[in-house]
């Protein structure tokens, strides 16, 4: 059957497919709109395949947190190429799973992607979105957060977002001492709140390189377990969020900054992800 322009740009309208891809797909289909638009998925199930083996290192972070700022949710949906992350489709689509995600607090990110947007899940989605833009695309990172309170922070290029669980809130607006903590794990990357907080096997593995640094420095051999520790603890100053001195004021721990806005105020645990490393 002839398959006419109104035709081509009606299909064009129902996927947001190109024009070229909706005629040859309508072509194929003879002129049946349900088996061209299954056609276009898979074209898209294709690209997908086709591009599997390609990094995913620009793209969006999203993060939304319910009215009372008790809890939140964090994605970041990833694409290859920073012209489609500004693409206006591309974070359309980061916001709706976000929402979705938001609702429905799926246990992992494969329980994300298999959650229902009408009749299609939010993986067969993206497999659409590939089909018509030609990069690979990802939710690539999904964490939930609940606590007192909880502060939001996406840095500048929204390629960082942090979430930080305050306790010994109070009720206190402790909204600003939230924005400063998050700033802080955004820009020197702790590992966990406290020591406390640390996998063991990090403890060991520094503990080895300490001894192994010992060792080449030439220290004497009943001396190296002490440095070795001293050295741990060093890295555990720095790298955990509330022994860290405070960017905006060094003579302060995040600990003691957090001690000053208000007594007993501290932090319950965080969340980062970054696009690109």
């Amino acid at each position: 059957m002839a398959i006419t322009a109104q035709d081509v740009n009606k299909l064009r309208q129902m996927t947001g497919a190109g024009m070229m891809d909706c005629k040859k797909a309508l072509v194929e289909a003879e002129g049946d709109f349900e088996k061209a638009i299954e056609n276009l998925r898979k074209k898209g199930q294709k690209v997908s395949a086709s591009r599997a083996d390609r990094e995913t290192k620009e793209g969006s972070v999203f993060i939304k947190t319910n009215d009372d700022s008790t809890e939140a949710v964090l994605i970041s949906f990833t694409c290859e190429t920073d012209f489609v992350a500004k693409n206006e489709e591309f974070q359309a689509m980061g916001n709706e799973i976000l929402e979705l995600a938001f609702t429905n607090k799926p246990g992992d990110i494969e329980a994300l992607k298999a959650l229902k947007v009408g009749d299609l899940t939010v993986g067969e989605m993206i497999v659409e979105m590939i089909g018509k833009i030609g990069e690979k695309l990802d939710v690539s990172d999904y964490e939930t957060l609940s606590g007192e309170a909880v502060v939001p922070y996406i840095h500048a290029g929204s390629k960082l977002g942090v979430l930080v669980a305050l306790k010994g809130v109070d009720g206190s607006d402790v909204t600003d001492a939230g924005k400063d903590v998050a700033m802080q794990i955004a820009a020197m990357r702790p590992v966990a709140v406290d020591k406390d907080g640390v996998d063991q096997s990090i403890i060991d593995k520094e503990i080895e390189i300490g001894k192994e640094q010992a060792l080449a420095e030439g220290k004497p051999e009943n001396i190296i377990e002490k440095i070795a520790m001293g050295k741990v603890n060093k890295f555990l100053k720095d790298n955990t969020l509330l022994s860290q001195p405070f960017v905006k004021d060094n003579s302060k721990t995040i600990a003691q900054y957090l001690e000053s806005v208000k007594s007993g105020l501290s932090v319950q645990s965080f969340k980062r992800i970054a696009i690109g490393g």
